[in-house]
């Protein structure tokens, strides 16, 4: 008799033209660390194309929590409120450029942004068009960045 194990299963056939089952793409395995540093590694003032949902949001919570960090180490010791403006000098293009192509998924201009500036109707409607699905066909910025084109 033999002791060896049977082989492994073969992993599932994926669709055709993209990744994952049904032409969507699979998440990341560390989707925190990796869409920040997606976004401010890779595409650090890229304001072309589009962002996936996930993208905006994983890169929203990464930069909320090392915010909330740098608080608590400043309450500890001010020294830490210089590393704070430096780590938010850093990331202020990025947020806006993830922010621009998640508003050109969702068929809409990056000038909407500019939404922000308008005290609580504004920051409702525009948390809305971040939240929305992107489309899934191409359009005017490009193919979508979650189904296969």
């Amino acid at each position: 008799m033999s002791s060896t194990p049977p082989p492994p299963p073969p992993p599932p056939p994926s669709a055709p033209g993209g990744g994952g089952y049904g032409g969507v793409q699979p998440t990341l395995p560390n989707p925190l660390i990796s869409y920040w540093k997606k976004v401010v590694l890779e595409n650090y003032a890229n304001f072309e194309g589009r962002a996936r949902r996930a993208e905006f949001w994983w890169f929203f919570l990464a930069t909320f929590i090392i915010g909330i960090v740098f608080n608590i180490l400043i309450r500890i010791s001010g020294i830490f409120a210089l590393l704070d403006l430096i780590y938010v000098v850093a990331v202020f293009i990025p947020n806006i450029a993830v922010g621009i192509r998640r508003l050109h998924d969702t068929n809409k201009s990056g000038w909407y942004l500019l939404l922000w500036l308008i005290p609580i109707v504004g920051w409702i409607i525009l948390i809305v068009f971040l939240a929305t699905e992107g489309k899934r066909e191409t359009n005017q910025w490009g193919p979508s960045p979650k189904f296969s084109a």
